[in-house]
């Protein structure tokens, strides 16, 4: 086995050994799967995924019933992960005069044929709203030796099998002050509005504005001799645009600067101190500052809405950290094969992108951290593949492995049972109870347990038909 992939499962080992005893060797079992492109060649399906690995069908079935039926969340091992990493220390958060971006997204999972499912988001692509698990990604923003890196600090799924793509941003928005630490700013690319975002009370927030965006000033215009008297603020309108045939200029900045980013010069025009153009003058309003940058490699300036006191290419900087956050999805959906899902369960339907996601942060990081290996005659130094490799690599690893942690183990089907009856039959004799009755007793527990696990196996199997009779 090699380096790689001893390291690979050592990492997921820590992420899910707290975990129940059978499930975290199952769980561990299928974000192995996932993470050797077992998924890209079943095409989405979690029983061809993990039997693509080399496991058996005992082992298929164990690991798909922890992810339906086990005693575990996306939070739990998150935490782990995150505690894996930073104890590491070769993760650093990015700071910028101090401050940290958490960068904020919303990914969706394409469900367009799942019945029962009401909840749609916007395809790119399709130019309207399809039928899709919806879920929200907040990550932290670092690197490993130069190279930027996200870390997710949390996931959000939808509450309902209808919830739209609207009260998802909303609750998004609702959930992220109470995950915003010291010094640590919110940062969205266009998709949320300043209204949402103050509505959240969110306490620092660096976000892309729309190009034909305003604002007001937070007093009053000097007083008119005739007409009604003013209640809002001068509007301020950082670029030019054209309206029915008519030319709107720009306001005049407050200040003009510029810095240097990548050998090329950034030039910032400025307007602070600014209140949403639907606010009256008052002393309550909450302030904002637009900047608009205007970088030579883009013909189209960048407009960006802030509360932070800070230098420009410090807020020109936290902005871009924003990029990173579309990495998990990306990884998740298009290089481990998630995209296409068949799994109908509604638990399985948030259960399985939620350790798509999860996984794809995983290889994000050991790709960064592991030394380089070939991976053909195109490279420098290729290593020539071994003689014992003619079957798929994927299915020799785990066979390969000759021992877990100590609380990795196959879970027993009757694991619960053998004590109490034990202690049964120590209270039957001491109360010289006819042994016929103590042996009766337990085959009636056995009967009881086989007969609870071979409903549930006829209901799994009764949905999983339905699932595919439906889709």
């Amino acid at each position: 086995m090699s380096t790689a992939s001893q390291q690979t499962i050592q990492a997921l080992e820590q992420v899910v050994k707290n975990l129940p005893v059978g499930t975290n060797l199952a769980l561990l079992q299928l974000m192995w799967a996932m993470l050797n492109g077992s998924f890209l060649r079943s095409r989405g399906a979690v029983h061809g995924a993990l039997a693509e690995s080399g496991y058996t069908e005992g082992q298929i079935r164990r690991s798909w019933q922890a992810l339906r039926y086990g005693v575990w969340s996306i939070r739990e091992l998150i935490l782990h992960w995150r505690h894996l990493v930073l104890t590491a220390g070769r993760w650093q958060v990015h700071k910028y005069e101090g401050y940290h971006p958490l960068a904020v997204d919303i990914t969706a999972f394409w469900r367009p044929r799942l019945q029962g499912w009401m909840g749609k988001f916007f395809h790119g692509l399709a130019n309207r709203a399809v039928k899709a698990v919806g879920f929200g990604v907040i990550t932290q923003v670092g690197e490993v030796d130069g190279q930027r890196l996200p870390l997710i600090k949390r996931i959000i799924r939808v509450k309902t099998d209808e919830m739209s793509e609207a009260e998802l941003r909303a609750d998004i928005l609702h959930q992220v002050p109470y995950h915003l630490c010291e010094q640590e700013v919110f940062v969205h690319d266009a998709g949320v509005s300043l209204a949402e975002v103050q509505a959240a009370r969110i306490p620092r927030f660096v976000i892309r504005l729309a190009v034909n965006c305003t604002g007001r000033r937070n007093y009053l215009p000097l007083p008119k001799k005739k007409g009604r008297p003013a209640e809002y603020g001068l509007k301020v309108r950082p670029l030019p645009r054209r309206r029915a045939g008519n030319d709107i200029s720009a306001t005049a900045p407050d200040f003009e600067t510029s810095f240097q980013y990548d050998e090329r010069t950034i030039k910032v025009k400025g307007w602070p101190d600014l209140v949403r153009p639907d606010q009256k003058v008052a002393a309550e309003n909450e302030r904002f500052t637009i900047l608009v940058f205007s970088d030579p490699l883009y013909q189209d300036p960048l407009v960006i809405g802030t509360n932070l006191s800070a230098q420009p290419k410090t807020i020109f900087r936290l902005y871009l950290d924003r990029w990173p956050v579309e990495q998990p999805p990306l990884v998740a959906k298009q290089l481990l094969g998630l995209q296409r899902q068949f799994v109908f369960a509604p638990v399985s339907c948030h259960r399985l992108p939620e350790l798509a996601l999860l996984t794809g942060n995983i290889l994000t990081y050991l790709a960064a951290t592991l030394p380089p290996f070939p991976t053909g005659f195109w490279d420098r130094h290729p290593k020539k593949r071994r003689d014992d490799y003619g079957e798929p690599w994927a299915r020799l690893i785990f066979p390969k492995i000759t021992r877990f942690t100590d609380d990795f183990e196959k879970s027993s089907l009757f694991q619960p049972i053998y004590p109490k009856e034990f202690m049964l039959i120590d209270e039957l004799n001491d109360n010289d109870k006819p042994i016929w009755l103590v042996f009766g007793l337990i085959c009636a527990h056995i009967v009881k347990v086989l007969s609870f696990k071979a409903k549930l196996w006829c209901f799994d199997l009764a949905s999983f038909w339905q699932g595919v009779s439906g889709n």
